[in-house]
This record gives structure tokens, sequence and C-alpha cells, in this order.
């Protein structure tokens, strides 16, 4: 394995939020350290890291009816998703019409 592959290397994601993940969080963008982990970082995990860095407010439940996008594609199932860092994470909320 090359030195760039090594899992114990931090990479980082580019995540954006829109709407009301936006206003959980005060936040239109971070920068978010995936954890080091020999096993692939499914996009599926994300929610839950983004609720703990986020805790004492109403993020996990806006992640909760949210979809994903990845580098501006729509993601139908996160659970087939790896990040492997570098990507762009879009949090997109429902959007209500009338």
């Amino acid at each position: 394995m090359s030195q760039s592959q090594t899992p114990s290397e931090p990479v980082s994601i580019t995540v954006l939020y829109f709407a009301a993940a936006s206003t959980a969080t005060r936040l239109d963008s971070e920068l978010v350290q995936l954890p080091v982990q020999t096993e692939p970082f499914r996009l599926s995990s994300l929610a839950g890291l983004l609720t703990d860095r986020h805790p004492n407010t109403s993020l996990g439940k806006v992640l909760q009816g949210s979809q994903w996008s990845v580098d501006a594609e729509m993601v139908d199932d996160p659970e087939q998703v790896v990040l492997r860092g570098g990507e762009e994470v879009a949090v997109i909320c429902p959007v209500s019409g009338g």
C-alpha cells in the first residue's frame, strides 16, 4: 500500500449546508475530517458524525429527512457511497411548496 493510501492518514470533505441544515448549524459549509479507520467511511455514517459535531442543535432531526449529493450528483443509496476525502457533500433538505 502506498503512503497516500494508508488508512491512518486523516482526510477531509467539504460539507455544504442549505435551508434548515444551515439554520441548525449556523454555517453554509465546513471542512470535516473523516475519522481514521480501516474500514471505508460510508456516506450513510456521515449524519451521525455531523450530529456529534453539532450537539444541542436540530441538525440530527433535519438530516433524518434530508437527501445527500456528492460532487453535485444526487445520491439514491448512501450506504453504497464511500467517502475517500476531497469530496463536496451537500445536505439537501426537503422543500415544501404551496
